[in-house]
């Protein structure tokens, strides 16, 4: 079926809508993984969004249900240049149009992506449209230009799910996760060590996660605007003396908060698998994965107990800090890959050995 792709700035694309049916809005930002593409897919970060896939083919090994990131799947809306017509690969349980068919997500292919990422680079992220079947042209463009802004928007409470769940009951240590819009793949690594893993929502009040006696806290990755989640900064204030935390993404960006920095928005973001990080303490360099559209002022942070531990070599961003007395640190880049490279998983053994160390002394 016909479709259109609206861009904020103007910009139109007639392509063909694969999946469901019907008009989806969402910052559009672009993604330059090769891989993976169900993993992003499932991502919650990616809520209030309409992803652009670089790469120019999409869907040729489907998708299954073992590399699922979420339980459900949060973004608005997805755009390549060309959907594989056929899937082959033994893993493989269904066509990426069937996975979207199934839970009511847009897609459109046959749009010039490579245009699309020049005008997005160029312009910033722009307020984007998806249309199924003829419209006019002024009103769809009116349409994508009234549509809701992520910034000052709390999309945390949209991907979180209401109540406490376990994911793992055994175990030598036991770790909450607050969650933000967690990708399961957080939670797989932190059951590789020995740990009882159990989620709760980010809207949980600090005094249930105290009851809970854990012996380290993560904060996860989610998705959206980090300045309206006061609540969550509020309570960790009172958690940062008591507990080993480990903050990815979102949840970098909110014990940034904890100690006084400031976020603001990046122009077009960090999406994709391959953004290099430098360590300042090894002087090695990462290859990382990276999904964030906001970012700490690394300015901001006037905390001396703050170190900054990571920068990003492309656009020398803030990408990670340690507390030099506290067992606290956090990185804005994705340690737990899915998709992406391997590079930064040591830091769930660091994590680890933090919670060891704490309960030792």
């Amino acid at each position: 079926m016909k479709g259109y792709l609206v861009i904020e700035d103007g910009t139109i694309y007639k392509g063909k809508i694969f999946g469901a049916k019907g008009e989806r809005f969402g910052e559009l930002i672009f993604n330059t993984s090769m891989t993976g593409y169900q993993e992003i897919i499932y991502d919650p970060s990616y809520k209030g969004q309409i992803v652009v896939m670089t790469y120019p083919l999409i869907g040729n090994y489907g998708v299954n249900s073992s590399d699922i990131e979420s339980y459900k799947i949060h973004l608005e809306g997805f755009v390549v240049k060309e959907k594989s017509k056929i899937y082959s690969n033994w893993r493989g349980e269904k066509s990426i149009e069937e996975l979207f068919e199934e839970n009511g997500i847009v897609g459109i292919e046959d749009v010039d992506t490579r245009k699309i990422t020049e005008i997005l680079r160029d312009k910033g992220a722009q307020k984007g449209g998806i249309f199924t079947g003829e419209n006019e042209l002024k009103e769809m463009l009116e349409k994508v230009r009234k549509s809701r802004s992520i910034v000052g928007v709390d999309l945390v409470k949209d991907v979180i799910k209401e109540k406490p769940y376990w994911w793992k009951k055994e175990g030598k240590y036991k770790v909450v996760v607050i969650d933000c819009g967690v990708k399961y793949n957080i939670l797989r690594l932190l059951s590789k060590y020995d740990l009882k893993v159990i989620v709760y929502p980010a809207t949980s009040p600090y005094e249930e996660i105290i009851k809970e006696k854990p012996d380290g806290i993560l904060i996860s990755n989610g998705p959206g605007d980090p300045e309206p989640l006061n609540y969550i900064v509020k309570n960790l204030l009172n958690l940062v003396e008591r507990y080993p935390i480990f903050g990815i993404c979102l949840g970098h960006q909110i014990l940034g908060q904890v100690f006084g920095g400031k976020t603001y928005k990046l122009k077009f973001g960090h999406h994709g698998a391959n953004h290099p990080v430098k360590d300042l303490k090894t002087e090695k360099v990462y290859i990382t994965v990276q999904n964030h559209g906001f970012c700490v002022d690394i300015n901001s942070i006037k905390d001396q107990n703050i170190e900054i531990t990571h920068i990003n070599l492309n656009d020398s961003t803030l990408e990670g800090i340690e507390h030099k007395k506290l067992p606290i640190f956090s990185v804005q880049f994705h340690p737990e890959n899915a998709p992406g490279p391997k590079d930064a998983e040591y830091l769930f053994e660091k994590f680890y050995k933090y919670i060891e160390n704490a309960k030792k002394n």
